[in-house]
């Protein structure tokens, strides 16, 4: 098992669309962590608006298909997904 930094992008525009939906979104990605998939996640604290998160997966596909039914991602406020394979070296990974 591999593990993905993923780097959600949001729209400018978006600060109030992100802030209805956040509950369900982060509900989602409570979901993930209990089942050992979303290592840690969270939003930039400061500048471009968007989040990071820590993924683990088969494959970088698979990563991007377990957030693919993120609310934020369904509703169209996530206007980019950077995804990177990572090798912890130093943690409780």
């Amino acid at each position: 098992m591999s593990v993905f930094i993923v780097e959600y992008v949001y729209p400018s525009h978006s600060a109030e669309q992100l802030a209805d939906i956040r509950p369900a979104h982060r509900d989602f990605l409570s979901a993930l962590h209990d089942k050992g998939i979303n290592l840690a996640s969270g939003p930039w604290a400061e500048g471009a608006p968007g989040a990071l998160l820590i993924i683990r997966a088969n494959s970088a596909e698979k990563a991007l298909e377990f957030l693919n039914d993120d609310p934020f991602y369904s509703a169209g406020l996530i206007a980019k997904r950077n995804i990177r394979e990572w090798t912890p070296v130093i943690g409780s990974w």
